[in-house]
């Protein structure tokens, strides 16, 4: 198959990642380092990853009343992988990490979300909430919180969501009171101990992945609520938000992990759709099930300042939308490989001739016929493209910790611009790849016999994870593009102008360039075109739309890149020496082509309705539907 292919041609002939080398937090790496750890990620994904994939979709995580129970190859599988060092891939060498780029460790992950995300997804989630804390966290919340869970040995979430609250997080009602009666001897109105400012918290909060189970040796929650004002009553907003760390089993100043049970109870396990594996829970937060000294409250500790929850919180959401996106492409990615090699080898009709179909001749396979190559045409544009998307972020990453000043903060800018966009459209786009996918083999397709249907069924969630494409497009249109007077948009418009200038040069894409000049100029009147009038109600009535055309503007460019790319190796002929020969760079420029006939077009009527600020939608009343 190509991804791993793909992967070096992105890495090495686009991005240049070697070139990270250079900087001192990269010196000890090379490209022969790059590969050993791609090699054996892709090793332990194929060999303890993706064999369990479908047992853990019909092996669903079960509640027996007092325990969680897992297939145990979830387990062995997460341990392989920690075994093996990655959990900590790109952190500092004193926390056990490699000081690996943040764009090597996004192109280790592919190969697990490929080969189940429902497993890997623990380790995503953990490393998310161990970076919190390790942006956010004293020293010894580092100690006894970060660095178990990037060793392995512990797990972690991510708690915002509530019931009645759902992405309004303004509506939280989770409650925080300082824990006037401590323990561990301190006197009454201790409320301070090694570990920060200690808290119960009594609330509910839904649709945690990973929130209970038996794997590992506790499982740290970052848990969103509210500290009462002097009133005594939640302070309204997000303003009084505050942000803790609240362990499933408490643990001492020193970090020692207890046997004594937080007072966080499991209220039940959500059924989904898909990404069954990973087990998703509702829990109940201080309602007196596991008291701790005698009373309700879970015990929490404060992270960051008080009142500044959601800032913090947003270190692990935009790391986690990022991933989100590489997790929505690598399935997309999975059902492409899936349906291109079933279509290489299911016979199924004849071509037709001058004299219309011979029905002696043999039946050939079905990926000669011109609807099942656009169908293959347009997941391999989405899959590739997706990867390369996301894996430009997690380079800006990089260019934003380890740059130079001005390198650092355009990378910085950047980055937050495309980060709704490296969410929103792999999380869409792909799960259309995977339908593709479905319809390719046909009727087998629909069948578990076949890996296709769960892989939609896994995607289908990532178009609601970490932000819906209506949240996603209110960020874009109604904050990023106009941040800073429009700064970011800027550089982007100032890096697709870089890309349009080489393009132009280069033999059979001048044409490709021309169409991505028009896309970037129609962008930039529907953004003006919107925010004419300065109503935030016209502007964001159509931000969805915006989201789309400005997700294929941003793919075309890349694409474009590609293209500019494929050309110069095609120039050297090292490509052709390959095991995939001339046919690997002429599949890269046939899906620029493709991207560029088919997809960029479609931006024409989703900025229409953007530029005429039309309210069709948002004017409809309630009875009309």
């Amino acid at each position: 198959m190509t991804h791993r292919a793909t992967l070096d041609f992105l890495l090495h002939d686009w991005l240049h990642t070697e070139g990270l080398c250079q900087r001192a937090r990269h010196a000890d790496h090379n490209r022969e380092t790059f590969d050993a750890v791609l090699d054996l990620s892709e090793k332990i994904a194929l060999e303890q990853f993706a064999p369990f994939n479908r047992l853990t979709d019909v092996q669903e995580p079960a509640f027996d009343g007092t325990t969680v129970h897992l297939p145990k190859e979830t387990a062995e599988a997460l341990q392989a992988f920690t075994d093996a060092g990655l959990m900590a891939a790109s952190k500092d060498a004193e926390l056990g990490g490699m000081q690996l780029p943040n764009v090597l460790e996004i192109a280790s992950m592919s190969f697990f979300y490929k080969a189940s995300v429902s497993i890997a997804v623990y380790h995503m989630l953990t490393r998310g909430n161990a970076n919190t804390i390790l942006a956010h966290g004293t020293p010894q919340q580092i100690e006894v919180f970060a660095k178990p869970g990037l060793e392995g040995r512990t797990f972690g979430t991510m708690c915002l969501s509530e019931p009645q609250a759902g992405s309004s997080l303004s509506d939280v009602s989770t409650k925080a009171v300082p824990d006037i009666h401590g323990d561990n001897n301190g006197p009454a109105d201790w409320t301070q101990d090694a570990l920060g400012p200690r808290y119960r918290l009594k609330g509910n909060k839904m649709w945690i992945s990973g929130g209970e189970h038996e794997m590992g040796e506790n499982i740290h929650h970052l848990v969103l609520a509210k500290i009462p004002g002097e009133d005594g009553k939640p302070v309204a907003g997000v303003k009084g938000i505050s942000l803790f760390i609240v362990p499933r089993k408490l643990v001492t100043q020193s970090g020692a992990i207890t046997a004594q049970h937080n007072d966080v109870a499991l209220a039940g396990l959500n059924h989904k759709c898909g990404n069954r594996g990973t087990v998703n829970t509702l829990l109940n937060f201080g309602e007196g099930k596991f008291p701790v000294s005698g009373q309700a409250g879970a015990v929490g500790y404060l992270i960051g300042k008080q009142g500044e929850g959601l800032k913090c919180m947003f270190t692990l959401m935009n790391e986690a939308r990022i991933s989100v996106g590489i997790v929505a492409t690598m399935l997309g990615y999975a059902g492409y490989e899936a349906s291109l090699e079933y279509a290489k080898q299911r016979p199924q009709g004849r071509l037709m001739g001058a004299g219309g179909k011979n029905h002696s001749a043999p039946q050939i396979p079905i990926i000669a016929h011109a609807d099942v190559k656009r169908m293959l045409m347009m997941q391999k544009a989405i899959a590739e493209g997706g990867l390369a998307l996301g894996l430009l972020c997690a380079q800006l990453v990089d260019d934003e910790q380890t740059g130079s000043g001005g390198e650092a903060e355009k990378a910085g800018l950047l980055l937050e611009l495309l980060t709704p966009i490296a969410k929103s459209w792999p999380s869409e786009w792909a799960v259309e790849a995977n339908s593709l996918a479905i319809q390719v083999l046909g009727g087998y397709g629909y069948t578990r016999d076949f890996p296709v249907e769960q892989y939609w069924r896994d995607n289908r969630l990532n178009m609601i994870h970490e932000g819906t494409h209506g949240i996603q497009g209110l960020d874009l249109l109604g904050r990023k593009v106009v941040m800073n007077g429009g700064k970011a948009l800027s550089v982007l418009a100032e890096r697709i102008s870089e890309t349009i200038q080489k393009a132009s040069h280069v033999d059979g894409l001048g044409g490709h360039a021309k169409a991505l000049a028009k896309a970037l100029q129609a962008i930039d009147h529907a953004t003006k075109s919107a925010w004419s009038t300065g109503s935030p109600e016209e502007a964001l009535a159509n931000a969805t739309p915006y989201l789309q055309a400005f997700g294929h503007t941003v793919l075309a460019w890349i694409w474009l890149e590609l293209a500019v790319v494929a050309k110069a190796a095609q120039a050297t002929g090292d490509w052709d020496k390959g095991p995939l020969g001339a046919g690997f760079l002429k599949g890269k420029l046939a899906c620029a082509d493709y991207f560029f006939n088919y997809e960029l077009p479609k931006i024409d009527a989703w900025l229409g309705v953007v530029a005429r600020r039309d309210m069709t939608c948002a004017q409809a009343q309630v009875d009309w539907f």
